[in-house]
């Protein structure tokens, strides 16, 4: 697996990660939608520690920052 998510996109989703899981053990959100919302909250902290998106892969998308190669003269 090639990690296709970048630094920023990781936080971000952690952060959202975290909102989500908190609504939900606050009991801002019960039942089956709260479920739902947990399973997407260990969803995006899952892909957030690997790095990997498999959304992304079907296409081709990617948020990490190429690395710019500079030859020595």
């Amino acid at each position: 697996m090639k990690k296709n998510l970048g630094s920023v996109d990781r936080v971000i989703r952690m952060i959202v990660a975290v909102v989500l899981a908190v609504l939900y053990f606050s009991g801002s959100i019960v039942g089956p939608v709260g479920l739902v919302i947990l399973a997407l909250a260990a969803i995006l902290a899952f892909t957030s520690v690997v790095g990997f998106c498999p959304l992304y892969r079907p296409f081709n998308l990617s948020t990490v920052k190429k690395k710019v190669e500079t030859k020595n003269l």
